[in-house]
């Protein structure tokens, strides 16, 4: 039994690994020596600052060259009354490659539709009139919802309370790095992991 239980954990990464490249929610090699996983809410302002200013530098710096394999996770927290709504309407858009938009466009105008809840009309405005209705009928799919919930159980198993948080992983060692990031800590610690 404890020779099964090692051999799923480290399948597991894998497997995970694997999952992440169809749904359109990764970026760079699943091959890349560290996996950051990013949970994150569309309504979080310190969200949208990782998104907005850390994220780019990571981008450059590591997932391009082939250093990090960046995952992004839904994690609305219950607080926010659009999130989850936002967070299907990304995991939509991500089954044809159009997450990235998305979360962009959520994330640039959190302040209008967290006070509005015109989630649909900031989505729609980045899709094209095929896209916007592909991404409103698979918004309700049991299979995106399901995917939305998921990422929630996911991060509650690693113990998540807060947001953003990353989970930095290298081969058996995993670093939370949660809240507001520093992008200098956070490049030491990458810089140390590649070492």
């Amino acid at each position: 039994m404890k020779l099964f239980t090692l051999a799923l954990t480290a399948l597991l990464p894998c497997l995970a690994a694997a999952a992440d490249a169809d749904s359109g929610k990764s970026l760079g090699s699943p091959n890349a020596p560290i996996r950051i996983e990013v949970f994150s809410d569309f309504e979080c302002p310190a969200c949208k600052g990782l998104h907005e200013q850390i994220l780019p530098m990571v981008m450059r710096d590591y997932v391009i060259p082939g250093k990090v394999y960046l995952v992004s996770r839904e994690f609305p927290l219950p607080m926010h009354a659009y999130s989850r709504e936002a967070a299907g309407y990304a995991t939509a858009a991500a089954r044809f490659g159009k997450y990235e938009q998305v979360a962009d466009t959520l994330f640039k105008n959190q302040v209008a539709w967290s006070a509005s809840g015109k989630v649909w009309d900031t989505v729609a405005n980045v899709l094209t009139p095929v896209e916007a209705k592909k991404v409103q009928l698979l918004a309700k799919d049991p299979s995106v919802l399901s995917e939305v919930q998921r990422d929630v159980d996911a991060g509650k198993l690693a113990a998540i309370n807060q947001t953003p948080t990353m989970i930095v992983t290298r081969g058996a060692s995993r670093f939370p790095v949660v809240g507001a990031v520093n992008y200098n800590l956070l490049r030491s610690l990458l810089d140390g992991l590649l070492k």
